[in-house]
């Protein structure tokens, strides 16, 4: 099944505006949440094909809603890229860890973004 509906999880209006208009442009459609509970609680209601998962987030970060996603019942079948500033690699690998099954560094390119979204099966 193709992806269609996606969740994108970002504190910053920004992040989320640039994501959300690539995204729709392309033809998806798109659900934002400002924080890691806002994205738990909007994954478990629109059981999206795909999350886009910010990091550094107030209350509950990325890598936690990434975990608590992952590893929930309901959820866990819902694959999750984290995009975030932290581009160091012991950042990836425990974004890896969380349960993500890829990880992009911001700011984001438009065109990596798109690719990986048409590969995922």
């Amino acid at each position: 099944m193709p992806i269609k509906n996606i969740l994108v999880v970002d504190d910053s209006p920004t992040e989320r505006f640039f994501t959300v208009d690539l995204l729709t442009k392309a033809g998806y459609q798109v659900t934002t949440a400002e924080n890691g509970e806002d994205g738990i609680a909007k994954a478990k209601a629109t059981k999206p094909d795909l999350i886009l998962m910010d990091v550094v987030m107030p209350g509950l970060n990325g890598y936690q809603a990434t975990r608590t996603l992952s590893r929930a019942e309901e959820t866990k079948g819902i694959p999750v890229i984290v995009c975030t500033s932290k581009g160091q690699e012991t950042d990836k690998i425990w974004g890896l860890r969380q349960g993500a099954i890829d990880y992009l560094v911001k700011p984001l390119n438009a065109d990596e973004l798109l690719q990986k979204v048409a590969a995922l099966p």
